[in-house]
């Protein structure tokens, strides 16, 4: 079961950090104040959630948890660069956002489901992961 556990904690990270890249990218593109505002905001949730996962993890490892690697995370940036070329709008970088948040969901959802025995503070990190990314959802609708 440990190895459940670590493997939850590595994929609920490899979203948190994929989701502070994909902000990063998007801010550098995006033009209204508040917009950037929000992005700065669910960067420091997905940052919190990074964070709690690192402290966790210690329970379960000596190592560190998974993170995007350099492919995933140039993939993401040419990604939001060639589907912003023609349109970098709020309405389209909110979007892109929550295409990706939305991926984070289904899986987070597919782990929660998977995983009914995982420990309690392993499915209390995800659990939130789950719930901040669908509030997310909500937030960036605002934009579109």
């Amino acid at each position: 079961m440990e190895n459940k556990n670590l493997n939850i904690l590595d994929e609920v990270n490899k979203g948190a950090t994929m989701g502070m890249d994909a902000i990063s990218f998007v801010s550098e593109k995006a033009k209204d104040d508040s917009f950037k505002h929000v992005l700065d905001v669910e960067y420091n949730k997905y940052k919190d959630i990074s964070r709690r996962v690192n402290d966790i993890y210690d329970n379960y490892s000596s190592k560190e948890p998974h993170e995007t690697n350099a492919m995933n995370k140039a993939m993401t940036w040419y990604g939001i660069q060639m589907r912003t070329m023609i349109d970098d709008t709020t309405s389209k970088l909110s979007e892109l956002l929550m295409q990706g948040t939305n991926m984070g969901i289904i899986e987070g959802r597919r782990l929660i489901n998977q995983n009914p025995n995982a420990a309690s503070d392993v499915k209390g990190v995800l659990h939130d992961f789950v719930t901040m990314q669908e509030d997310s959802v909500e937030t960036l609708k605002k934009y579109l």
